[in-house]
């Protein structure tokens, strides 16, 4: 198995910005030592540079709130499954603003890590989403129905991801519902999510539910189930996703894909307006895990419309994916507007069999490299490929 090394780093004095952390959402100062954090955010907090804190349960972080986490922090989650995350609200922020020398880093706090340890991030915002006409722009959180994401504004800014490692995440609360590794619920496009690396998670790694927010330079390596999923009326860009499976990982779910993308949430409501409409800049997939069939390369469904350019997909063996492309579902096929250039490894090439189109939807198929994804971009995170 490859790992992940950050560069060493030097611990320094620190304190905590004065906050409240408080289950009950009450007022009350936590120690300025204390590195255990958990619980109802309810002032800013910044977690400071070469400091190693200890997530010991849910923390959310209230709307008007901003979490700021400096370079070379590291976040050791306690392996709690479901219990264990980080929840942005709507109208709350996260600053996680590492650098290629010294990036933040996400991971168990086990000493035998595994898949599903803590829940992983979790960011609310107020951007649009899929949904029927004359009916808000809103919907409940996944993991917590009672908190909801979504409204009217495509500039929503809900902080910035950058230069960040994460492991171990996306625990499951049952066979509907589970924590992915970075959920993006309505986020908007003043965020920013840029050079995110999701090693070793469970479920999805990297998923929209709605939200015009834009991404680039995410390397997943290992995840259960989804590589890239979109769903609920994402409407945004992504460039450079790159995901990779290796030879001895093993799929928890029945249908893992690279990516799958719905245009509502989970096909259930094909008249919605505002129904997923995105683009890929570079796509990278590679199945090497000959003990794992991945459905499909990509899924695209539902009523989602996906312009998909300078995708690669590295067979080894063409038997690792029921189908390379899908472009068809019982409960409803791609959009007409569909459109996917795709180059394949060319000591394999693509066998047209294994490409389902949908009613309209483009499928251009070439043989050779040009596609793939130059590695050197997720040098800083010390990955082997």
């Amino acid at each position: 198995m490859k790992k992940i090394f950050i560069l060493s780093i030097v611990v320094v004095s620190f304190m905590l910005a004065g906050c409240s952390l408080d289950n009950d959402d009450t007022r009350g100062a936590i120690d300025q030592n204390k590195t255990d954090i958990s619980g109802n955010l309810t002032s800013d907090l910044t977690l400071l540079s070469g400091i190693d804190y200890k997530l010991t349960g849910g923390l959310i972080v209230k709307s008007g709130v901003t979490l700021t986490i400096q370079p070379a922090v590291t976040v050791r989650a306690l392996a709690g499954g479901t219990g264990v995350f980080i929840l942005v609200e709507k109208g709350g922020k996260i600053i996680a603003n590492g650098t290629k020398v010294n990036p933040i880093r996400f991971t168990s706090n086990s000493l035998n890590p595994k898949p599903g340890d803590w829940g992983g991030i979790i960011i609310n915002g107020k951007a649009p989403i899929s949904r029927q006409s004359g009916t808000q722009s809103n919907a409940a959180t996944e993991v917590n129905n009672i908190i909801f994401f979504g409204g009217n504004d495509a500039s929503d800014n809900s902080g910035i991801m950058n230069y960040v490692i994460m492991e171990y995440t996306g625990a499951r609360i049952d066979n509907r519902t589970e924590h992915n590794g970075l959920t993006l619920n309505g986020v908007g496009n003043g965020t920013k999510i840029s050079n995110i690396a999701i090693i070793n998670g469970d479920d999805d790694a990297l998923e929209f539910f709605g939200g015009t927010v834009n991404a680039s330079n995410i390397l997943v390596v290992n995840a259960k189930d989804d590589m890239f999923d979109f769903s609920q009326g994402y409407t945004g860009t992504c460039e450079n996703l790159y995901g990779i499976r290796e030879a001895n990982d093993l799929a928890v779910t029945s249908d893992p894909r690279g990516v799958e993308a719905d245009g509502n949430l989970d096909g259930n409501s094909p008249t919605d307006i505002n129904q997923s409409n995105f683009t890929i800049n570079g796509l990278t997939i590679i199945n090497k895990g000959a003990k794992v069939r991945m459905t499909d390369a990509i899924k695209i469904r539902r009523g989602a419309t996906a312009t998909i350019t300078n995708a690669y997909i590295e067979l080894g063996n063409e038997a690792l994916f029921s189908d390379l492309i899908n472009l068809d579902d019982p409960k409803g096929g791609a959009n007409a507007n569909t459109s996917i250039t795709v180059v394949g490894n060319p000591a394999n090439g693509l066998d047209i069999t294994d490409i389902k189109n949908g009613p309209g939807a483009r499928i251009n198929v070439t043989n050779g490299t040009s596609g793939f994804i130059n590695t050197s971009i997720f040098s800083w995170t010390g990955y082997s490929f």
